[in-house]
């Protein structure tokens, strides 16, 4: 090689080499010299320009339903069914949907905006995607991995409790409609635990979990558990096996399913006695839960979990479409899609709840007017004190309220002695339910009084398996395609490994004390991790990959420069509303004492207890090893003690890349190719250069300037 080539002084220059082979991933697919349409005229200030392979081999969504689908599947999740209409209820109601709806358009459609357009551009999964923008923090998809294997660990154990009660959904009367009768000898008892809880309370803590009273005492593994929970691995390893060529058909009926079986339940649900009273209840805005900050608070969580940000499933699947797909409209669609799910599952939820609050008071008249009517025949009461065309055996809620407020005005001395219950139904409205006690309680419980509650029940834990395994698929390629995009894997063995060592690690949620340790993962796994992760996310493209610069490339990607709006919730809203975001998670984790609500079976009800000191370095522990590849990444990076990444690229990037570069060994070869002559002096360098690896003849650098047509 002559010494006065470009390659040789590159070679000897002590200029810093801004730009790798890890640029070239900014564009649709790999280069491809010996197909490329090349300017080779010479003539100044005309561009070079390479035009991009029609495939590259990246696998691809078979239609855009598809991959609208797979996105509305991973967002839409259990979370929108148990989680959003309990903070519905708890913080304002009607009014609650202010401050989510805002902060969706602050955060939510954003960020969701930015992370479709990272992976459409890039084409990689979140590793690679973080990779290119920021070597130094590329441990922002490392850590996303992390967060994923965390919370696929509890989730799909969620989703094997669904399975669970689907098969025993078979069976009329339900299992869990009525309390077990105890038999001993000719003597017949209904079960005391359960007959100081209730019917489906029992069958869950104790039937289905057979729960432990701490976290310490493990009790051994549940084997109903344990083979529901290899069922739903099962299931998601055969629905991700094939990448997005399995699991986008999967989508089909995973995504959809649960819409026929909401709008199923709404209309079952309107025609039940006291629905009406439940969506009145839910909409009726109370405005001064708006001026509390803990209700932006978990608005802001709710609006960031609910589109699956920092996880890496939305990269990953947006990475699999064309370079020109209009990701700004799919960021808009899926998350209004998100939005207006959960309005439908609110309504839902609280027309089945007012459904189960009115039996629940007219069981509660029914009982007090028997204490009344017993008071009344042993003289403890005056028959004076009671209406004269109040009939008991037909008593109305409105009737037994006027009864009570005569008696507590005229026994106000001894009222307390007779242990009469208001029986108001604001009261029932007002006992908030979440998660699994929303589920696998309240909700079954109601559906016990469904005429073929059989049908009903099968219909909803079919539907909690669907939203779970749609949300598990997201989960687990977020895991799977930062992998195989970096390191040269059979995708099947890689999948069916991930799940093996994921059941295996799995059987820690399904001892009897494992529904404590889905608590602890639940609450200390994902939350704080995944903040930081979004905000370094935003970070990394708006200040330091430039938000102008990332605003040209999505012109160049779809065609239109996206409304300046973008920008400056990118730039400045954005990070800002996530640093409130993170530094009340903070004081929140710092206030509340960290614990959990054990089962106590000689009380039947729960009881907070905190944490013990192993459990409590265990929830921390997670919060660290979750956030390690961020500092580790980049000290590694910043000491060169690490590549930036630019070396790992795919198997078709490498494979088409190395094919067609492998014989370019003379920098004159290229400069013929650019029509240089070889004495020629070199022009400036132009604004944007990728430096190509030659793998012959030592580390050269192969200077060439192109932009895609």
């Amino acid at each position: 090689m002559r010494k006065n080539s470009k390659v040789t002084q590159r070679e000897h220059t002590s200029e810093h080499v801004t730009e790798s082979v890890a640029d070239l991933l900014a564009h649709e697919a790999p280069l491809d010299y010996k197909n490329s349409s090349l300017n080779v005229g010479g003539v100044p200030g005309k561009k070079i320009v390479l035009e991009p392979p029609e495939n590259d081999g990246r696998p691809a969504w078979n239609s855009k339903l598809q991959y609208i689908l797979a996105q509305v599947g991973f967002s839409v999740g259990l979370g929108n069914v148990w989680r959003f209409p309990y903070l519905c209820q708890k913080n304002g109601g009607g009014a609650y949907l202010v401050p989510y709806f805002i902060l969706l358009i602050l955060i939510g459609v954003p960020l969701f905006f930015l992370e479709l357009a990272v992976g459409q551009k890039i084409r990689r999964g979140s590793i690679g995607v973080w990779n290119y923008v920021c070597p130094l923090l590329g441990g922002i998809g490392v850590s996303s991995l992390m967060v994923c294997g965390f919370v696929g660990l509890y989730y799909n154990v969620i989703i094997g409790w669904s399975i669970f009660y689907f098969f025993q959904s078979f069976q009329y009367p339900l299992p869990w409609a009525e309390c077990p009768i105890r038999r001993n000898g000719s003597l017949a008892i209904v079960e005391p635990e359960c007959e100081k809880s209730s019917a489906t309370t029992y069958f869950w803590y104790r039937q289905t979990l057979n729960t432990t009273s701490t976290i310490a005492d493990s009790g051994g593994l549940n084997v109903k558990m344990t083979l529901s929970l290899l069922v739903a691995w099962i299931i998601v390893c055969l629905a991700v096996i094939r990448g997005i060529a399995s699991s986008g058909k999967v989508m089909y009926f995973s995504s959809l399913f649960p819409y026929v079986v909401l709008f199923c339940f709404l209309v079952r649900g309107l025609l039940l006695k006291g629905a009406v009273d439940g969506i009145a209840h839910m909409f009726t805005p109370k405005l001064e839960k708006m001026l509390e900050p803990q209700v932006w608070r978990e608005a802001a969580t709710q609006v960031f979990f609910a589109l699956g940000l920092g996880f890496g499933g939305v990269i990953a699947f947006s990475s699999y479409n064309k370079i020109d797909n209009n990701c700004h409209f799919d960021a808009v669609l899926v998350s209004f899609i998100n939005f207006f799910t959960s309005i439908l599952a609110t309504l839902v939820v609280f027309a089945v709840l007012g459904f189960k609050a009115n039996l629940m008071n007219e069981k509660c008249v029914m009982e007090n007017g028997e204490k009344i009517l017993g008071y009344l025949n042993s003289n403890v009461l005056s028959h004076d004190l009671i209406p004269p065309h109040v009939n008991f055996s037909q008593l109305s809620t409105v009737d037994y309220a006027e009864i009570y407020a005569v008696i507590k005005t005229v026994k106000e001395g001894s009222f307390a002695e007779l242990s009469l219950d208001p029986c108001v139904l604001e009261d029932e409205l007002n006992k908030s339910v979440q998660g699994t006690g929303l589920a696998f309680i309240a909700f079954t419980e109601a559906m016990t009084h469904f005429p073929a509650s059989p049908f009903w029940s099968v219909m909803f834990f079919f539907m909690l398996i669907n939203l779970g395994l749609g949300s598990m698929i997201g989960t687990m390629t977020g895991i799977t395609t930062p992998v195989l995009d970096t390191y040269k894997v059979q995708k099947e063995l890689f999948t069916v490994c991930c799940c093996i060592i994921a059941f295996f690690c799995g059987l820690l949620f399904v001892q009897r004390s494992g529904n404590y340790f889905v608590t602890m993962f639940d609450d200390y796994s994902a939350g704080l991790p995944l903040t930081i992760v979004v905000i370094l996310e935003n970070v990394s493209v708006a200040w330091i990959y430039g938000t102008k610069r990332f605003m040209q490339d999505l012109e160049d990607m779809l065609g239109f420069r996206p409304h300046a709006f973008y920008f400056y919730m990118w730039k400045y809203v954005s990070p800002c509303c996530l640093i409130v975001l993170i530094t009340a998670t903070v004081i929140e984790m710092a206030i509340s004492p960290p614990g959990y609500n054990a089962w106590v079976e000689e009380l039947a009800q729960e009881r907070f207890q905190s944490y013990p000191p192993w459990a409590l370095a265990m929830c921390f522990s997670l919060i660290v090893v979750a956030m390690l590849p961020l500092p580790v990444v980049f000290i590694a990076r910043y000491f060169n003690l690490m590549s930036d990444g630019s070396n790992k690229l795919s198997v078709s990037y490498r494979k088409n890349m190395m094919k067609d570069i492998s014989n370019l060994e003379e920098v004159d070869e290229a400069r013929s190719i650019l029509g240089k002559n070889p004495g020629e002096t070199p022009s400036p360098k132009p604004p944007s250069q990728w430096y190509v690896s030659i793998p012959t003849g030592g580390y050269a650098m192969l200077n060439m300037q192109y932009v895609l047509v």
